[in-house]
């Protein structure tokens, strides 16, 4: 099975791969009404997988190719974005499990 060719967008690619999971995971935090828990994480994270990320590039773990070549604060602004994205659609897909099992907690009573 080949997976589809995403490269089509170019230097784009990476952008429009975090606007997708950036649009899930609004999805996700608006259904759960989780907007202060994502942010409240993504504060917390943030730093650390700041000085992660650049510290990974810097020494060659990997390198990303399909980019926009945008940097900022010595990184691609596209980790910036994954940054903000993977734990806001973390926090996302929790809060809506909870809500959830609370749903059925409220049903079994």
């Amino acid at each position: 099975m080949s997976l589809p060719d995403i490269g089509v967008f170019g230097p784009y690619t990476y952008l429009v791969t975090e606007v997708g999971f950036g649009t899930a995971a609004a999805l996700l935090l608006h259904r759960a009404r989780a907007w202060w828990s994502a942010a409240r994480t993504v504060a917390v994270l943030y730093p650390v997988a700041y000085l992660w990320d650049w510290y990974t590039l810097e020494v060659g773990v990997f390198s990303i190719p399909l980019r926009t070549g945008i940097e900022l604060l010595g990184i691609p602004l596209e980790e910036h974005l994954f940054m903000l994205v993977v734990p806001a659609f973390v926090v996302g897909v929790h809060e809506n499990l909870r809500r959830a099992d609370r749903e059925v907690d409220r049903e079994g009573e």
